[in-house]
C-alpha cells in the first residue's frame, strides 16, 4: 500500500465501517491520513476512527480524528512503527446531530499514504 483510499468518496447518513485494507509493504511504517469533508449540514458532527488487526478478526482502535463539524481537509499521522503486528486497517465513522429534525448527512473520504519523516540534519 503506497497510497490508497481507506474510505472512498461517499455520502453517508448513518454510522458505518469501510472495507478492510491490507497494509502490505506499509506494514510497520508511518502513514499520513487525510480526511476530506466536502458536504455537511449544520448542527451535526462526524468522528472518523482507524482500526487495526493482525488477522482481520481481532480489531483494535489505533487513532481517530477529533469530531468535525465543518467541511475541510484534515490530516493525522498514524505511526505503526511500534505496531508491526498490524497487517490490516479499516476505517469507521460515527455521526451525530444535535438538532431534533432530520438525520445527519456528510460527504467525505479518507486517504492514506506512506509518511516519510525527515530526521534532523537531513539534507
Amino acid at each position: 500500500m503506497t497510497s490508497r483510499f481507506l474510505l472512498p468518496e461517499s455520502v453517508a447518513r448513518r454510522d458505518g465501517d469501510g472495507a478492510v485494507i491490507a497494509l502490505e509493504a506499509a506494514r510497520g511504517k508511518s502513514l499520513l491520513l487525510t480526511l476530506e469533508i466536502n458536504r455537511s449540514l449544520e448542527s451535526e458532527s462526524l468522528e472518523v476512527s482507524v482500526w487495526g488487526s493482525p488477522d482481520q478478526r481481532n480489531w483494535k482502535p489505533l487513532d481517530s480524528f477529533p469530531p468535525k463539524n465543518y467541511c475541510g481537509t484534515y490530516a493525522l499521522t498514524l505511526d505503526l512503527r511500534r505496531r508491526p503486528e498490524i497487517a490490516f486497517l479499516r476505517a469507521a465513522w460515527k455521526m451525530s446531530r444535535w438538532s431534533r429534525s432530520g438525520e445527519p448527512l456528510f460527504g467525505f473520504h479518507l486517504f492514506a499514504e506512506e509518511y516519510l519523516m525527515q530526521t534532523a540534519g537531513a539534507a
